[in-house]
């Protein structure tokens, strides 16, 4: 028996915030104090490292559980199953439901019932839960759907990342920009057929790198309110990212026993354009190799980084034919792979 993804869906927000759609804010550094830059400077110097020249956030009147439903609608139509079959729900986010200018997240009911509920799936034997695992919970939320099927607790899951990270960004603070919104779903079940998950692997590093992503309070001093917003350490993670998450590839491929030849994409977390493809170049590098042209599609040049929803988006984009150059076929070997809060790392093989 084999663990496959059936079907795929996302969506996309139809809210596009460009590059100069930040040229009023006022970008402070975290004490408090000025930059000593030109708005204009900031954005291209920001558009240079990470690559982002926009980025999607949702309606007003939307919620993260809305966008994770539409995802699952999608995905559901296109792996053509019953939804009363559905043994699990698992949805990674971070940030529950932040409803448009409130300072509190909502996360009771969680947002795998609420899907649920708006799936109107009566069987009560779909379980339905929440997995909070920073940037790489749908990957992981894939991992746990294959432990169940594997052990025979369940036939069919339903994995879904969502995030609206536009409710809880810090207007003050540059690293505002990288964030956005998005939501994306698979179906994962056992299949005769050949492929699925060949191997995965993830780590968590919580000594000194727990904090390096948080929830904390806005660059702007003076400001009375009590909310708290994203916060990072960019340089730390970059750092940390560059260390550890090539060695992650190579354990996950080698446990796999796939030549790294026969590898066909990487999808990985849409964080940093210059992050993502120094990590590629070290994995490859970790062979004798050079990293492949167009071994690693990028979305986040128009998308941003809408957290645990990049790799699952990035994966049905390709397969629907809406990347430009970018294809994945019968047969082809890729991995998925991520990191984020926590700090978490993972990654899985899969023949799709």
């Amino acid at each position: 028996m084999n663990v496959k993804i059936t079907g795929t869906g996302s969506y996309i927000p139809s809210i596009i915030e460009k590059n100069q759609d930040f040229y009023n804010h006022e970008f402070l550094n975290s004490d408090g104090s000025s930059i000593n830059s030109a708005n204009e400077v900031i954005i291209e110097k920001f558009k240079a490292i990470t690559g982002i020249q926009e980025r999607r956030y949702i309606k007003e009147e939307l919620l993260n559980s809305d966008i994770a439903f539409f995802a699952s609608q999608k995905a559901i139509e296109d792996a053509k199953v019953d939804k009363e079959s559905i043994d699990y729900i698992i949805v990674a986010h971070n940030y529950g439901d932040v409803k448009h200018n409130t300072e509190q997240s909502d996360t009771v009911p969680s947002i795998a019932s609420r899907v649920k509920h708006l799936l109107k799936v009566e069987n009560p034997k779909c379980v339905g839960y929440d997995l909070l695992f920073g940037c790489p919970g749908w990957i992981e939320g894939v991992i746990q759907a294959k432990a169940f099927i594997a052990s025979g607790l369940a036939k069919r899951c339903l994995v879904i990342g969502t995030e609206t990270l536009s409710r809880v960004i810090d207007k003050h603070d540059r690293d505002s920009m990288i964030y956005s919104d998005g939501a994306a779903a698979v179906i994962v079940e056992e299949s005769d057929e050949d492929g699925g998950i060949i191997g995965h692997d993830s780590a968590t590093y919580a000594l000194d790198e727990a904090h390096f992503i948080f929830f904390g309070e806005t660059n702007k001093l003076d400001v009375v309110d009590q909310r708290r917003y994203i916060k990072m350490y960019g340089r730390k993670i970059y750092e940390f990212a560059l260390t550890n998450v090539p060695k992650a590839l190579k354990s996950c491929l080698d446990k796999s026993g796939i030549s790294i030849k026969d590898v066909k994409k990487i999808l990985i977390h849409q964080a940093n354009e210059k992050m993502d493809e120094a990590i590629v170049k070290r994995f490859y590098k970790s062979y004798g190799m050079k990293m492949p042209e167009g071994i690693m599609p990028m979305t986040i040049n128009m998308l941003g980084n809408s957290s645990v929803a990049t790799v699952p988006t990035l994966y049905d984009m390709i397969l629907k034919g809406q990347l430009k150059n970018q294809e994945i076929n019968k047969g082809d070997v890729i991995i998925f792979a991520s990191v984020g809060a926590g700090m978490n790392i993972n990654a899985i093989v899969y023949k799709h």
